[in-house]
C-alpha cells in the first residue's frame, strides 16, 4: 500500500510525538522519519475526527432501529434455549488503552470456562491452537445456536451500543484484550490511536483464517492507509465477508 511504513521504519527507532501516545509506547527518535510521523498524525486526526464520529452514530442508530425485531428474536431464542444471560461482555482495550465492556450476544454455554480448561488439558493440539490464535476451530464452549450466530456474525450486533457510547467505531482494528496487546510489539501504537471497530480490514481479509501476525499487520495497515474511500470499501466488503462462513470462528 502506497502510504504504508516500511518494515525498517517499524523495527527502527521512530518517535511518534503525539498527544495520543504515552512515553510507554514511544520508540526512540529518528530524525529521518519526522515526515512519516507527520503524515501518520494526519491519518490519526482524520480517523478520530468529528465526521467519522457523526457517521458512526448515525449509522449505528439507524441500524439498531432497523434490526430491532431481529435483535429481540435472537435474545428470546438465547433465553429460551438454556435460560442463561442473553448478553456477554468481555473487557477489551479501546482508544488510548481505555478498557471497556465489549458486548455480544452470548454464544457459549454458561459453564464455558470449565469446558475450555478441560478441553485444553485433554487436547495438546487444541492448547497449541489456543496459544497461537486465542481461538479454537472446534470450540466445546459454543452452543448450537451460538455457532449459528457466530457464522453469521450476528452475535456482534449488540456492539452497536458500544459504538453509540463512543467506545468503538463501525470500522477499525479488532477489539483485543490487554494480554493480546503484548503480541503487537512496536505496532501497538497503531492499535491504541483509534477506536476498535465492529468490522475492519481484518474482517474483510480472511477473518479467523488468517494468522495472528497478519491480523496485527491489518490493524497497522488500516491506520496507515486510512481514507473515506477505504472506509466505504471496508463497509461494503463486510457483507460478502460475513457470508463466507467458512472463515468464521
Amino acid at each position: 500500500m502506497a502510504n504504508q511504513l516500511t518494515e525498517a521504519d517499524s523495527a527502527a527507532r521512530v518517535r511518534f510525538r503525539s498527544r495520543h501516545l504515552g512515553d510507554r509506547y514511544r520508540a526512540e527518535p529518528r530524525a529521518a522519519n519526522r515526515l512519516t510521523d507527520r503524515r501518520l498524525l494526519q491519518k490519526v486526526r482524520a480517523a478520530n475526527g468529528l465526521a467519522k464520529r457523526a457517521f458512526d452514530v448515525v449509522v449505528a442508530a439507524l441500524a439498531l432501529v432497523f434490526l430491532s425485531p431481529a435483535l429481540l428474536l435472537i435474545a428470546a431464542i438465547i433465553k429460551l434455549t438454556d435460560g442463561g444471560p442473553v448478553f456477554f461482555s468481555h473487557t477489551r482495550l479501546g482508544r488510548h488503552g481505555q478498557r471497556f465492556a465489549c458486548v455480544k450476544f452470548r454464544t457459549m454455554a454458561v459453564d464455558s470456562a470449565e469446558r475450555l480448561e478441560a478441553h485444553l488439558s485433554a487436547d495438546p493440539d487444541a492448547a497449541a491452537e489456543w496459544e497461537a490464535t486465542q481461538k479454537l476451530r472446534d470450540d466445546p464452549r459454543i452452543t448450537k445456536f451460538g455457532a449459528l450466530l457466530r457464522k453469521s456474525s450476528f452475535d456482534e450486533l449488540p456492539q452497536l451500543f458500544n459504538v453509540l457510547r463512543g467506545e468503538m467505531s463501525l470500522i477499525g482494528p479488532r477489539p483485543i484484550t490487554r494480554d493480546e496487546l503484548n503480541r503487537y510489539g512496536r505496532d501497538r501504537r497503531f492499535y491504541l490511536l483509534v477506536r476498535p471497530g465492529m468490522t475492519g480490514l481484518w474482517q474483510v481479509s480472511g477473518r479467523s483464517s488468517t494468522s495472528y501476525e497478519r491480523r496485527v499487520a491489518f490493524d497497522r495497515e488500516y491506520l496507515e492507509d486510512w481514507s473515506w474511500l477505504g472506509e466505504l470499501w471496508i463497509l461494503l466488503m463486510t457483507i460478502p465477508a460475513v457470508l463466507r462462513t467458512e472463515d468464521a470462528c
